[in-house]
């Protein structure tokens, strides 16, 4: 049997402990893991300014969640070559929560999740990401990349919107007003960013993308500025304070302050410990924990089938909750395992959690030396790193293989999900596509539940024929509550007229609450009609289950033996003839 304990037990820093302390660590793996890092941090240092930009809060903030985030769960989950940080899945839920309650509600919306994972982690719950169905989560990530695609649509094209509104339709209605408003340079500058992201992986350098992408997205932007064309960049957009009060653009060059996240005040300055703010928090803060827990394991299970490994769920999902208990004492908000920047990672050379502690250290030496430099990155080109995320998140590829190959009731469930978190809410999507699922699942597993009158059948009765009145039923599948009702309704039809039933159930798996009901009035009905009912080679749940409802033989109305040949012995004429001595 498998060994299963990864998915049930809970093991703080298991990673670290065991790809450096268990395991040799020579200095050829530390050479490794520090180019691994540095290559990952290259890459992380424009996505996690564009992710923040994305949510509605300035970019230092999206390098902080990296530095802080990435740093403590690398040092303390139980995945070996997950590299966390802000991920493209939150824009959705986050975006709202700043919307309604700032940056400082965002950070306790944050704090909440973080708890809730560690509570999840010690509840053993990591195991349950084996029962999340494929298209579910095909269709909301799917759902999030049409999401984020459309709020990238502002700053690609340099449409004069100051707000976009937080209802899907209502972006539509709203970028489609401003159709006309194409500012020409912002595109050009954007669709270089995109080409490149395009085109450069095609070449094969071995140099990350993103880098020469966003080069290029700021040469072409000031070779426009050179002739009278403002584009829009993080310099301009975004401001700070310097510790003396006085106003710097773009991004601060010195690493967060620690501060309370309920020290922060709402849009509307009332203060964050509040009931009714904590209330108002608890379901982003639900939704950010569930989202994170599956995206961080998703991306453990993949990275497992890369490198052959097994991280330890639990101990992931705690490491998870820890980095979003700590980073919002620091600025960082919502983080979790990003695939793109993990599987990064492990091609890059990686060989435990310490590549991604550096990728952490990259990110803190790019606010405090290189704070200058990422001012001048078009907003544009962040929004092609963007769609370009957004490509590649949908995982159009499997979602057309899917639409394609797959059963129509899983089609319906991604079709489903894709359109809810478009729509109206992913937490929502998320809910009905796993209800769903389930229900589509049940009724497929109910139509396996067969009853076939077998009486004819020579293998089963031998070669002496049943005697006249009785028939022999074989019962095949499980018996619960989306199957029994019918199962029984057809049998209680072979009652008329005859003088008893051997119910063949070696077939039958599983017997629940709901099928022990069912059974129970078919019995009484059956005696009523004057059947006798002769219950052969019961399976070992079933056999349990009718034992602790006290179940009991009674002569001539209900019978169980251990095997089919002593049921069909029992009815011979020779025996009843015994039966009446």
């Amino acid at each position: 049997m498998a060994d299963r304990s990864h998915l049930t037990t809970v093991r703080f820093a298991s990673a670290l402990t065991q790809a450096c302390f268990r395991e040799p660590y020579p200095f050829y793996r530390l050479r490794q893991d520090l180019l691994a890092g540095l290559s990952v941090g290259i890459i992380a240092i424009p996505l996690a300014m564009a992710l923040a930009v994305a949510i509605g809060v300035a970019p230092q903030y999206g390098l902080y969640t990296g530095m802080v985030a990435g740093l403590v769960i690398a040092l303390t989950g139980g995945a070996r070559f997950s590299v966390s940080g802000p991920t493209a899945a939150f824009v959705v839920v986050l975006q709202p929560v700043v919307f309604q309650f700032g940056l400082g509600g965002l950070l306790l919306a944050t704090l909440m999740a973080g708890i809730i994972m560690v509570l999840m982690a010690l509840a053993r719950f990591g195991r349950f990401i084996e029962y999340i169905p494929e298209p579910v989560t095909l269709g909301f990530t799917a759902g999030i990349a049409i999401v984020i695609a459309l709020l990238q649509m502002r700053d690609f094209f340099g449409l004069p919107i100051s707000d976009m509104p937080p209802d899907f339709i209502d972006k539509l209605l709203t970028l489609g007003s401003h159709i006309t408003d194409v500012h020409w340079p912002t595109l050009l500058t954007g669709a270089l960013t995109l080409a490149t992201l395009i085109v450069w992986p095609r070449l094969r350098t071995g140099i990350p993308g993103h880098l020469p992408a966003v080069i290029l997205g700021v040469l072409a932007s000031l070779l426009l500025a050179r002739f009278g064309h403002d584009i829009a960049t993080i310099g301009s957009r975004f401001s700070f304070i310097w510790p003396d009060g006085t106003t710097g653009q773009g991004i601060p060059p010195f690493l967060p302050e620690f501060r309370l996240p309920w020290h922060w005040e709402t849009p509307a300055g009332s203060s964050l410990l509040s009931l009714d703010i904590l209330r108002a928090l608890l379901p982003a803060a639900f939704t950010i924990a569930m989202l994170g827990a599956i995206e961080s394991l998703l991306c453990a299970v993949v990275l497992d089938g890369m490198s052959g490994r097994r991280h330890n769920a639990n101990g992931e999902l705690l490491g998870q909750g820890l980095g979003n208990m700590v980073a919002p004492f620091f600025g960082g908000f919502a983080a979790t395992a990003a695939l793109a920047r993990s599987s990064a990672n492990y091609r890059a050379g990686a060989t435990s959690p310490v590549s991604a502690a550096i990728h952490a250290l990259v990110l803190m030496a790019a606010v405090l030396f290189f704070a200058r430099w990422l001012s001048y990155l078009p907003m544009a080109s962040m929004a092609a790193l963007l769609l370009m995320v957004a490509w590649n998140m949908s995982e159009a590829p499997k979602v057309k293989h899917l639409l394609q190959r797959a059963p129509r009731e899983d089609v319906l469930v991604l079709l489903v999900c894709l359109s809810l978190t478009v729509v109206f809410d992913m937490v929502i999507a998320i809910g009905v596509g796993i209800v769903l699922a389930s229900l589509l699942f049940m009724q497929q597993l109910a139509g396996m539940t067969r009853v076939s009158d077998v009486s004819s059948q020579r293998k089963l009765t031998g070669d002496t024929p049943l005697p006249e009145g009785w028939h022999l039923i074989k019962i095949a599948g499980p018996l619960f509550f989306a199957a029994a009702d019918r199962v029984f309704d057809d049998l209680l039809e072979e009652c008329e007229g005859q003088r008893g039933l051997i119910l063949y159930m070696d077939g039958v798996p599983i017997l629940d609450a709901g099928g022990l009901n069912a059974f129970m009035k078919f019995l009484d009905k059956a005696n009523r009609a004057g059947t006798e009912i002769i219950v052969a080679d019961l399976q070992f749940q079933p056999l349990r289950t009718l034992a602790r409802a006290n179940l009991e033989p009674v002569p001539g109305q209900l019978r169980f033996t251990p095997t089919l040949a002593a049921a069909l012995e029992s009815i011979q004429p020779d025996a009843d003839l015994q039966g009446t001595r």
